[in-house]
């Protein structure tokens, strides 16, 4: 089972800063547009339920993004056999972009996960796409 939610909303304005560094305030070139606008990183981790759970996000142009929240399965290759296999994850064993993304145990791209076949190196981008593929690593 999977949830799905839609989510809106801007939060995170990305335009030019309108404080000067001795605390004085510029006057804006234009008023804030709607295009100058991002979001707040969805962080992944394995989710506490048995369910996955999914955002989806309007984006520019008309089109739709797909984040992942909470994820329970990884889409894994096997390089010897060519075979893939949807597998269970069972924990984060390390994150080697960040420590506070190893510590906090978030899934990110080049994240190694222990699952029942063995150790995957993570190679999607599930804040991006909305679902984990991997490669299955030699031991």
């Amino acid at each position: 089972m999977v949830n799905i939610y839609k989510k809106g909303g801007l939060s995170v304005y990305q335009g030019r800063d309108l404080r000067k560094e001795n605390g004085k305030i510029k006057s804006p070139n234009s008023k804030k547009r709607k295009a100058n606008y991002g979001r707040y990183p969805i962080l992944t981790k394995i989710s506490k339920g048995n369910e996955e759970i999914r955002y989806i996000f309007r984006t520019k142009g008309g089109n739709y993004k797909v984040k992942l929240k909470g994820a329970l399965y990884v889409n894994v290759l096997n390089p010897e056999t060519k075979e893939i296999k949807r597998v269970k994850i069972l924990g984060v064993i390390k994150n080697p972009n960040d420590k506070n993304l190893d510590r906090e145990k978030i899934i990110t791209k080049n994240a190694i996960l222990n699952t029942e076949i063995g150790k995957v190196l993570v190679t999607s981008r599930p804040g991006q796409d909305g679902i984990i593929n991997g490669i299955l690593i030699k031991e």
